[in-house]
């Protein structure tokens, strides 16, 4: 086939270097928004007299009607006709001749990619920020349910004071708030207008920017054409929030693959989101919290790659752009099948919550109160930290627990300890007694719930 812009060429490409050259296995995904995008700047040719307005009203109606087509999986792209810009202009032509050929007047491929790709990406944020408040909405509700459900909390992977699963649900609500505002933050930078850049240095013809970023629902325009055409920031930091989402669930995912094991046996995940092993009969594999663990490292990839590929960019386009954008489906495409997977898989476990409440009365949790309690007596707080940890040395060596020492064993470390202290460490007593903003307390979490409840409303 000839090439749109084979003019001054005297012989057609390679075969392989058609193949090579094409980006139409991928891009074709875009072509609702380059045809969107065809039909307002055809608009605004014949609004602004560029082209006739019988012939804009033509390549109008020819776009809609290849739109349906598409649609309907009658029409096929061709490798050589290089990428979608191309192919939806190739069928254009073959349908309505020479006006069709008017449709790429005052815009080159430049732009109307970056058009395209800000259209898609647009589009693609929107509907992640919707799998993001779903998985909130479950996270909230999930909490509701688990406001006095005690389990011990972690750090180092030691278990260090006791909490409820509310709160530590809530703990990660939180990294999915900041996740959807930065989804909401890259939205911003990605809502402008590049078409009218044309290759870099705009064109000669009386465009009305304003009137095809109106048509197509874009915030603002491009100041400068040159910047329009070779900025990828907007990928760059689709990619890097996705990643860091990706980071989010993978922290997640481990803790229930945790939490699922023998060892700990706080949950048990629902049959529909496990696996079982070829020779082991007795196995029950967390396999989807495995996967999106290992999945998160995919979309590390393609950011470290997006990145990589755009360093050495001098202005203004340049063809290594092709390369933005399997990376950048790739990642959208992994979020939104990690997103509702996970989401469902926290829905339906099972929560252990008599295993969950018998690790937090384990290994001292309780510590950190018993010392409190002890500088409430007026023991400065050092001193009280110096007694209690020879208390939990007293334990360690006798295989018990502060809760199941005597009083005699108490004051044989401390004079200061009476019958009062026991209540100060009961796991439940010291959970509730943390009744400050973001802590753990059944008021404070409820408080933070009700909070949630009212941001996720607000949402879109």
């Amino acid at each position: 086939m000839q090439k749109l812009w084979g003019g001054r060429f005297t012989k057609s490409t390679d075969s392989f270097t058609d193949h090579f050259h094409s980006s139409i296995g991928f891009d074709s995904r875009m072509y609702h928004e380059d045809i969107t995008g065809s039909m307002a700047h055809a608009q605004m040719l014949g609004k602004q007299n560029i082209i006739p307005q019988e012939d804009a009203d033509i390549i109008v109606k020819t776009l809609g009607e290849i739109l349906e087509d598409i649609d309907a999986g009658k029409i096929s792209f061709d490798e050589k006709a290089e990428d979608i810009h191309m192919n939806i202009e190739t069928i254009l032509i073959s349908r309505i001749g020479d006006v069709g050929k008017r449709l790429h007047t005052g815009r080159s491929r430049n732009d109307q990619v970056a058009l395209d790709t800000r259209m898609y990406t647009k589009k693609e944020i929107t509907e992640i920020q919707k799998l993001v408040k779903n998985l909130m909405q479950e996270l909230n509700t999930l909490a509701a349910a688990h406001t006095e459900t005690i389990l011990p909390g972690y750090t180092h992977l030691q278990r260090a004071q006791p909490v409820t699963l509310a709160h530590h649900l809530l703990a990660y609500l939180e990294m999915f708030k900041r996740d959807y505002a930065r989804l909401s933050d890259t939205y911003k930078r990605t809502d402008v207008l590049p078409l009218g850049s044309g290759a870099l240095a705009t064109t000669t013809y009386p465009l009305d920017r304003f009137f095809v970023a109106k048509k197509l629902g874009f915030a603002e325009i491009s100041a400068n054409s040159m910047d329009a055409v070779s900025d990828r920031d907007f990928c760059v930091e689709l990619v890097s929030a996705l990643s860091i989402m990706m980071m989010h669930l993978s922290r997640f995912c481990e803790e229930l693959i945790l939490w699922s094991s023998h060892e700990f046996h706080f949950i048990e995940l629902d049959d529909a989101y496990s696996t079982g092993s070829s020779i082991m009969p007795q196995k029950k594999n967390p396999d989807m919290a495995e996967l999106i663990r290992g999945k998160s490292g995919r979309v590390y990839g393609h950011l470290m790659g997006l990145l990589t590929t755009l360093k050495g960019l001098p202005l203004a386009y340049n063809k290594d752009m092709q390369e933005d954008k399997e990376g950048l489906f790739d990642a959208i495409d992994t979020v939104k099948m990690c997103l509702p997977v996970f989401t469902n898989m926290i829905a339906t476990m099972t929560v252990q919550k008599d295993a969950m409440l018998q690790a937090a009365k384990g290994g001292f949790t309780n510590a950190t109160d018993a010392a409190d309690w002890l500088v409430k007596q007026g023991v400065a707080f050092r001193d009280a930290h110096s007694i209690i940890g020879r208390l939990v040395l007293y334990c360690i060596e006798h295989q018990t627990n502060l809760d199941d020492l005597s009083l005699a064993e108490y004051r044989a470390i401390s004079p200061v300890f009476d019958e009062t202290v026991y209540e100060a460490i009961g796991v439940k007593q010291c959970v509730e007694a943390r009744n400050v903003i973001g802590g753990p307390a059944k008021a404070a979490t409820e408080q933070a719930i009700a909070q949630n409840q009212a941001y996720l409303s607000a949402l879109m």
